[in-house]
């Protein structure tokens, strides 16, 4: 079963939805790293609701969620392209245990920002309230959008999808005044391991089949990192020559680790020189 975002709308009412199903995109992200299970499962239903949330997406650019925290978890991080390239990353100290996103997080606030190519960036702030991630960001929909948004997420060792429905500008004027609470209530009959093995066009029909809905083609999602060199050396210039040069002395090189794909950047004498000019030592 390949990775993919199946975006779809009811016919009948202002009602928008997607369903994602993410496995090689999961494990890439978390290659390598000897994450906690707990961490893993919040990681992976992180990486989960950034493609949901890049599906709404009606630029280029990217859409990410963070979170810092003084609980068990420090850093959680995952972030998706309008092209459905996605990645992700979370801290956590060895105590970390299964529990409500404010326990692990510290209650803190997750944080959502939306990079446009062109265009300002945009900023919206969720105190974690809620007992999971999901909750969290239908309260963010409410809060900052005013649409009522539905948020599945499950994940399991090697797996991890959602499911969003969503009203849409306009759900007022639908005739059906049933029609959201009677999709919602269907939604959540799905359960971890029906959404995580069935394809999600035959889950959609088993959900949804006495409603008119319509699908979109299906768009592949996929694990991509942005990292560059060219980025990771616009980084070493914020520190300016001199630290950089201390550091090239101390070290012999300098080297930058990507903390999302592990790409290793190194920089020697000739490529600070490039950056900098010449050292000049005070």
């Amino acid at each position: 079963m390949t990775d993919t975002l199946q975006r779809f709308i009811f016919n009948e009412g202002e009602v928008r939805g997607e369903l994602v199903l993410i496995e090689e995109t999961l494990q890439t992200a978390t290659e390598g790293r000897d994450y906690p299970e707990p961490a893993r499962q919040l990681l992976a239903q992180s990486l989960s609701a950034a493609v949901l949330l890049g599906g709404v997406l009606k630029m280029k650019g990217r859409i990410s969620l963070q979170a810092k925290g003084q609980g068990p978890v420090t850093l959680l991080m995952a972030d998706c392209s309008d092209e459905r390239g996605a990645r992700g990353l979370i801290h956590t100290e060895d105590s970390i245990q299964h529990g409500s996103i404010g326990e692990q997080l510290g209650h803190g606030q997750l944080v959502i920002t939306i990079e446009p190519e062109q265009g300002q960036r945009y900023q919206g702030i969720v105190p974690l309230e809620s007992e999971t991630l999901q909750e969290c960001l239908q309260d963010y929909f409410t809060r900052s959008e005013q649409l009522d948004t539905l948020i599945l997420l499950f994940a399991n060792n090697e797996r991890a999808g959602g499911l969003m429905l969503q009203k849409m500008p306009g759900y007022e004027t639908t005739d059906d005044d049933d029609l959201w609470n009677r999709l919602t209530q269907l939604a959540n009959t799905t359960g971890q391991d029906e959404l995580l093995s069935v394809a999600p066009e035959t889950l959609l029909h088993r959900l949804f089949h006495e409603e008119s809905i319509s699908l979109y083609p299906e768009e592949p999602v996929f694990f991509h990192c942005h990292c560059s060199r060219e980025r990771t050396a616009n980084a070493l210039e914020t520190l300016g020559a001199q630290e950089c040069y201390d550091l090239l002395a101390e070290q012999g090189e300098i080297s930058v680790d990507c903390q999302f794909c592990n790409q290793q950047y190194r920089f020697g004498q000739q490529d600070l020189e490039a950056l900098f000019g010449p050292h000049q030592r005070h």
